[in-house]
């Protein structure tokens, strides 16, 4: 038996990309699938996008672009993140699309110009006249997840920065904005985090008719019967004040579920059972009611169990959960299903 099963839903990644879609109400998706897809599969979830109407794929680096090109000969793919010399060659034998936010423009490769309105991070301060490589013109929201005149500030500074360059694609939008500012739209979105089904807004994502796509589960391999005053786990962070059944799950901190996710809830046998104890490198426990057998399901994260619970427990964001989900034959067991 596997230690634990992560399953990639592409039907239910197809219904987000059309609920996006709707949102959009005519600007273009570009699916962002980074960082392997946000931990579910670039490949697969960039074929699914595709199919549903995203017309460009988003990456962050060269050789993530090149992988992709191989399974996508025909597909737009743009490169966000900043690229070398011997890169920006690469780049141009496989016709993909570079971001540039500072320095010289490369020859022979089609560029976006990116734009800091406000991020801070990567972009140029002011916008030149695009020469004749450049095909797009983009910047990046910092607050649409949490400031709303902020994020309007910066739309109105991008819209004013690019509005004699109209005839170039300009994208501003990522998930967040997509899903809440008409403003933003302009000519396309990049959609990371909401075409895999999690909220941008750390909340549920059924408000935003948003399915999540990858699910994880596991099984109980031990239950053990902990008498008063007994503990389980590194650092006896967790002591029995009665006689307490706890079940050990075969997940830990090295499979990606992280040692901060001690108080979240999993569900087994399809109820919502506590995290005790410090999660360690390759186990999990989880505070039962009774004796349960080994092999009893525990679900980690789908089937009403959210990554944004999760999330809110450890202080983090589920682009950082997902992402860390080791999907390795040596971990998991990986299921790609359709429809």
């Amino acid at each position: 038996m596997h230690r634990s099963q992560i399953t990639i839903d592409l039907a239910a990644l197809r219904r987000n990309a059309r609920t996006l879609l709707r949102s959009l109400a005519g600007s273009e998706l570009w699916a962002v699938v980074k960082a392997d897809g946000y931990g579910h599969g670039a490949a697969d979830v960039a074929g699914a996008a595709l199919g549903a109407g995203a017309t460009a794929l988003c990456v962050a680096t060269v050789p993530e672009a090149l992988e992709l090109r191989r399974d996508f000969p025909a597909a737009r793919i743009v490169v966000m993140g900043p690229a070398g010399n011997r890169e920006v060659g690469q780049a141009r034998d496989a016709r993909l699309e570079l971001v540039v936010g500072s320095g010289e423009l490369p020859s022979g490769v089609n560029v976006h110009l990116k734009l800091d309105t406000g991020m801070g991070r990567w972009g140029l301060s002011e916008l030149p006249a695009p020469p004749v490589e450049v095909v797009g013109l983009m910047s990046h929201l910092a607050t649409a997840d949490t400031d709303a005149a902020y994020t309007e500030w910066q739309i109105e500074r991008f819209r004013r920065a690019t509005a004699p360059y109209s005839h170039l694609t300009r994208h501003l939008a990522a998930s967040a904005a997509a899903l809440r500012y008409p403003s933003a739209r302009f000519d396309a979105a990049r959609c990371g985090i909401a075409l895999y089904g999690l909220s941008p807004f750390g909340t549920d994502p059924a408000e935003d008719g948003l399915e999540p796509v990858l699910s994880w589960t596991s099984h109980i391999a031990q239950t053990r019967l902990l008498r008063e005053g007994e503990s389980t786990g590194y650092g006896r962070r967790f002591v029995a004040e009665r006689e307490t059944w706890i079940g050990i799950v075969p997940v830990g901190y090295a499979d990606g579920f992280r040692r901060d996710l001690t108080g979240t809830q999993l569900r087994v046998a399809g109820e919502l059972r506590r995290v005790v104890g410090t999660v360690s490198m390759d186990a999990v426990a989880v505070e039962l009611d009774r004796d349960l057998p080994v092999a009893t399901p525990v679900v980690l994260i789908g089937h009403g169990v959210l990554a944004e619970e999760h999330a809110r427990v450890a202080g983090t964001i589920t682009y950082e959960l997902v992402c860390r989900i080791d999907s390795g034959a040596s971990r998991a067991r990986r299921v790609v299903v359709d429809g």
